[in-house]
């Protein structure tokens, strides 16, 4: 005996009707923004991801319509634009907030505070991850590493840093965002709207007065292992000798461990073949010989 598609629950529906054109103004304006992004590439596929950002910047997310737009000064389907578009996070398939506001909850920022965080402002928000505030100003999400370890736990706000955030400092960040007061980034440029900096993203120059001038580069923190290998900062001891504590050995006095102590991978010197004079460690010999 068989069963019917609607006896089983499954509904086959309508096919999906074409997406809509933008208006004459709008495809004209994003037009002349595509031949430009365009003309940055040998060869124009590749400007499918600016291109995606900049239908972005008009809507706020990517569209069908957007997408349709992509493919159709392309030259691709719109399966081609769409298997694109849904492949990378920082294209929004819904509707969103003035304010992307990003928890990162990777490992090192989760265990230093980032997923309390995002929990407590699921709570305060009243939304879930990827969801919108009601007044349409935050969405919030749980975003992966932000490449800011040594400022975890990390709140980014439309791709901008918020460092070294705690539950009540990220709650008045969010009061702030929707009461409409200023907010500065703890680096980079001023703050802008999602849909700027969509634009932005598309390759588009930040007009703002001072804003290129103010994004900066990497914070101190980030740049102490740089400092270091220049030589411009002493180096920390990290590891603390096995009796106990630092002291005033001279430096080319050679530790010889007791036949109880246990030698690790970084405990040094060891005989190699590199540090063996007996056994000198050479080429590798051809293959063959």
């Amino acid at each position: 005996m068989t069963t019917s598609s609607s006896e089983r629950g499954v509904s086959l529906g309508m096919p999906e009707l074409p997406a809509p054109a933008y208006p004459d103004d709008v495809r004209a304006r994003l037009e002349r923004d595509a031949r430009e992004i365009i003309a940055r590439y040998p060869d124009s596929r590749s400007a499918l991801l600016p291109l995606l950002h900049l239908v972005q910047s008009e809507e706020g997310h990517v569209t069908r319509t957007g997408m349709r737009f992509c493919a159709d000064v392309l030259g691709l389907t719109t399966a081609e634009v769409t298997a694109v578009a849904t492949f990378y996070t920082m294209y929004r398939r819904r509707p969103s907030g003035d304010y992307q506001v990003g928890v990162c909850t990777n490992t090192l920022c989760a265990v230093m505070g980032g997923d309390a965080i995002f929990e407590a402002l699921q709570e305060y928000l009243g939304v879930g991850n990827g969801e919108t505030t009601d007044d349409g100003a935050v969405t919030l999400e749980h975003i992966e590493c932000n490449a800011a370890c040594d400022y975890a736990p990390v709140v980014m706000v439309n791709w901008e840093f918020f460092d070294n955030q705690t539950v009540q400092s990220a709650k008045r960040l969010v009061d702030d965002l929707r009461s409409g007061r200023a907010v500065s980034p703890t680096r980079g440029a001023p703050l802008c709207t999602f849909k700027e900096t969509a634009r932005i993203l598309a390759g588009f120059p930040d007009e703002r007065e001072g804003a290129v001038e103010a994004s900066g580069s990497a914070g101190p923190a980030s740049l102490v292992g740089l400092r270091l290998a220049k030589g411009e900062v002493a180096p920390a001891r990290v590891v603390h000798p096995r009796d106990g504590g630092p002291h005033d050995e001279p430096q080319d006095k050679v530790h010889e461990p007791s036949p109880a102590e246990h030698l690790g991978s970084h405990d040094a010197p060891q005989e190699t073949s590199a540090s063996d004079p007996a056994h000198p460690a050479g080429p590798t010999a051809e293959e063959g010989e």
